[in-house]
């Protein structure tokens, strides 16, 4: 697909929309046969907030009723590569303490992002501290991090789509697509 307004990227889909859906309803399963027991609902902002309110209302079909709040967590800025450092944008504002957290992100690739805001909350003293990601990417791993939750694993190839940006771009898209330029 060629997008408006990005004549030299075309998207191929790589995941799509209906296989995503179907995902997260089995991920509400997985989730809801853990503990959850207070359980607080924490999505990474921005890339993760489409997938995370899929998968809150499949956690409702699956019979939960997590409350919710937002990280917005940084480590890429307006660029395509992390810079390593993570800043908090927007913190959480509940009380984490003796609470069961899951944390839901986009993408785990370094693990930099998701790594700072598991040990936040447990220096928190959360009772425990899960991960989801919509997409994993093992190759990429710089940080000794496992998501206890992952809806696909993904190959090393830069993707949008479903939540996921580029340069603030094609978040709308339904699907996971890989990007492509004309350079390719």
């Amino acid at each position: 697909m060629r997008t408006k307004g990005h004549p030299a990227t075309r998207i191929d889909v790589l995941f799509e929309a209906e296989k995503i859906a179907a995902r997260n309803l089995e991920l509400a399963v997985e989730i809801a046969a853990g503990d959850t027991e207070n359980l607080l609902v924490v999505p990474v902002l921005k890339g993760s907030f489409v997938f995370a309110a899929d998968l809150l209302r499949a956690l409702h079909h699956a019979g939960l009723a997590p409350e919710v709040d937002f990280f917005s967590l940084s480590s890429y800025g307006a660029g395509t590569k992390s810079s390593g450092d993570v800043k908090i944008l927007r913190d959480v504002e509940t009380d984490v303490a003796d609470l069961n957290v899951l944390l839901i992100d986009d993408i785990l690739e370094s693990g930099r992002t998701l790594a700072f805001a598991k040990d936040l909350l447990v220096a928190r003293k959360a009772k425990s501290v899960k991960t989801c990601v919509l997409l994993d990417k093992p190759d990429k791993r710089v940080v000794d991090l496992q998501a206890d939750y992952v809806g696909f694993e993904c190959p090393d190839l830069f993707v949008v789509g479903y939540g996921i940006d580029m340069a603030h771009s094609f978040r709308e898209l339904p699907f996971v697509g890989v990007v492509h330029t004309d350079d390719d």
